[in-house]
């Protein structure tokens, strides 16, 4: 190639012409599994609610629901379980809601991948890809595997999602990565990023679990959560009641049967003052302000998939982020435009006015028609 901007690599192993055979394919993609990222592991109805059943204060309610059956009052036993049911239902339906709109947004990101195969480019689903693959990336494209790439014209890719980088990042091929197999990423494309300009052929080097996404998500699989500074003080409160009911039960226990005989009745005497000391209705208020906090997110577009999340967000008091992206849109915007009769601020709140309108004419020209490119979408908006 003579053309300054357009490379090949020379000697790839896969020709860029011909790509994978379809039998290849298969066979690869039986050895692999197919190019997606592992699920989340969900737990179920059932383990849902064991979860929310075992923490420390359902464990006391469920010794003092017990207590109360065995003293006979039947009634109070009843609205124990009536607030344990509560709590469980407003738990498993926010959880569940939040869920299955992860699951519709995941639905809708299933990618398409144009794709060489036995001489013929093909549009297949993404998930089809193997290790191997040569796949087509045109301006506008979700890269759909990590590939390294065997030829390029201006081809440029936005890496927001690995990187946080506004700006579309330049790829080439160098000399030096030409002959080696590490990858670098001026020569490697990534799955799940953007081509804004330009296109390529690029040869899969990854797929799945082993992207570079893939293995950002195995590791955030790995982290373990730790309970929120309420759950723990939640936790503390039941050691601080059970001891004290136990406590009191024996005491009132000793000093009845001193007083008045009758170790049995004492006993019942002990256990009614230890449970009138339960604070039953802890768990159901603080499920149902969490929850209030979680339907609230929800209406703001804001999925809370686990409810202590909204403890952990209202004790925030410094936030500190690191670039574009994080809280912003991600998005460009013209700020100012400049021309012979003067400057004009998008912060003024004044509209351009006639005198730029040969300025934003010219840019808007130099545009595509439906630009992909973050610079020229502003200009055409």
């Amino acid at each position: 190639m003579n053309d300054p901007q357009t490379a090949r690599a020379e000697g790839a192993p896969i020709a860029a012409e011909r790509g994978l055979d379809g039998a290849e394919a298969q066979r690869r993609l039986a050895r692999d599994g197919a190019n997606e990222l592992p699920a989340t592991r969900r737990r179920g109805v059932v383990a849902r609610t064991i979860a929310v059943l075992t923490e420390p204060m359902f464990v006391l309610l469920g010794v003092a629901m017990a207590l109360y059956l065995v003293l006979g009052d039947v009634g109070e036993a009843l609205v124990l379980s009536a607030s344990v049911v509560v709590v469980v239902g407003i738990t498993l339906y926010q959880a569940g809601k939040s869920e299955r709109a992860l699951d519709a947004l995941r639905d809708l990101s299933a990618p398409q991948a144009t794709v060489v195969r036995d001489g013929a480019r093909t549009r297949i689903d993404a998930r089809r890809l193997v290790v191997g693959d040569v796949v087509v990336l045109g301006e506008g494209d979700r890269v759909p595997a990590d590939a390294r790439l065997l030829e390029t014209t201006q081809l440029g890719v936005d890496e927001s999602l690995l990187t946080g980088e506004a700006l579309p990042a330049p790829k080439r091929l160098d000399a030096a990565s030409v002959d080696t197999a590490a990858p670098t990423r001026s020569d490697h494309v990534y799955w799940g990023t953007l081509v804004v300009h330009g296109h390529a052929l690029a040869e899969v080097v990854a797929t799945g679990a082993r992207t570079a996404a893939g293995r950002i998500g195995a590791s955030i699989e790995r982290t373990t959560t730790p309970r929120s500074p309420l759950q723990r003080e939640i936790d503390r409160a039941v050691v601080f009641f059970a001891a004290a009911g136990l406590a009191l039960c024996a005491i009132v226990a000793a000093l009845y049967a001193l007083l008045r005989g009758g170790w049995v009745d004492a006993l019942l005497a002990g256990v009614t003052l230890a449970i009138a000391n339960v604070p039953e209705e802890f768990p159901v208020v603080l499920t149902v302000f969490l929850a209030l906090g979680a339907w609230r997110l929800a209406r703001e577009h804001v999925l809370t998939r686990r409810i202590p999340a909204i403890e952990t967000l209202g004790a925030i008091t410094v936030l500190c982020v690191d670039k574009t992206g994080t809280l912003t849109e991600n998005r460009m915007r013209i700020a100012a435009l400049r021309g012979a009769d003067g400057r004009w601020d998008a912060g003024s709140g004044a509209p351009a006015g006639a005198a730029f309108d040969a300025v934003l004419r010219a840019a808007a020209l130099a545009c595509r028609v439906h630009p992909t490119d973050p610079m020229e979408r502003a200009i055409v908006e």
